[in-house]
């Protein structure tokens, strides 16, 4: 009993040692140090557990905390709070609503990337596509100066002309660092479901090959990028039609994404790995 104790103690180590390696690699570019990441993991430590406690009907005491995360009772009681959380929800901003329809539209009629800022007669404009993204609660100057900020649209004679096909946005750090935050959380928020044995399973599944040269990663990473725009326009109808059939009684959430990651192994290894293999699909 106590080998296989320590044999899944040091599967969950290792397994978190890959995780938390991209999350210290941002840390160290963003300028964080140790003592910032310390005190993080701390606060989620408590937060996690009071959940896990809550879950169970009991609203934890602090020796219940204590002992769920080695915490002594001392930084228990310092840091019993809920970790502060400065970074917007940008996928819920009305820019990235108007954009979305926006990309929806162009779907069907490629010829309305340019609209006119206000309505001229019974053309389609720019007013009338945010007020019906916004449900009329943003004024369409505000929404058309974020994307015009996120460079994300053009603003010349009385017309705007779309630049991006996503809200991704490049220009804005804090959003992007939100973007990260929100879809790995996700990601493995659904993958440590299914190891936990939560029911349904969920979709999480990915293909891996290694053996290729770069210039054939790129042409993958381009075949998937293809793909997953045509699944993204559909997501995105189903989706709004979804929440606008739901009304006041949608009160779950749900995000669908796709990723792709390569790298030349020549560079961050000495020696070579050895012979390729070939494609590998994970299983959910």
């Amino acid at each position: 009993m106590i080998t296989v104790t320590k044999d899944r103690i040091n599967w969950a180590l290792a397994a978190c040692s890959r995780i938390l390696r991209p999350v210290v690699k941002l840390a160290l570019a963003m300028g964080l140090k140790h003592q910032d990441l310390d005190d993080l993991l701390r606060n989620l430590l408590l937060s996690e557990a009071r959940k896990s406690w809550l879950a169970q009907g009991v609203e934890p005491n602090i020796s219940q905390l204590s002992v769920s995360t080695g915490l002594n009772r001392k930084a228990v009681t310092a840091k019993i709070r809920e970790p502060g959380d400065t970074l917007p929800r940008p996928e819920l901003s009305t820019a990235a609503k108007t954009l979305t329809l926006w990309l929806q539209m162009l779907h069907d009629h490629p010829a309305q990337r340019k609209l006119p800022i206000v309505a001229v007669g019974d053309e389609l404009s720019f007013e009338a596509l945010a007020r019906r993204a916004s449900r009329g609660n943003v004024h369409h100057r505000t929404v058309l100066d974020e994307l015009v900020r996120l460079n994300m649209a053009n603003e010349q004679d009385g017309l705007v002309e779309l630049k991006a096909d996503g809200f991704v946005p490049a220009a804005d750090l804090r959003s992007m660092l939100a973007f990260l935050a929100d879809n790995a959380q996700d990601h493995l928020l659904a993958g440590v479901a299914n190891t936990l044995g939560e029911a349904p399973p969920l979709l999480e599944r990915a293909v891996f090959a290694k053996g290729l040269t770069v210039q054939q990663c790129e042409q993958l990473h381009q075949l998937v990028r293809q793909r997953w725009a045509a699944l993204h326009e559909e997501l995105a109808r189903e989706m709004t039609r979804a929440v606008d059939e739901a009304g006041d009684a949608g009160a779950s959430r749900m995000r669908v994404g796709i990723y792709t990651y390569h790298e030349d192994d020549a560079k961050t290894r000495r020696k070579p790995s050895g012979k390729g293999s070939g494609p590998r699909g994970t299983k959910s």
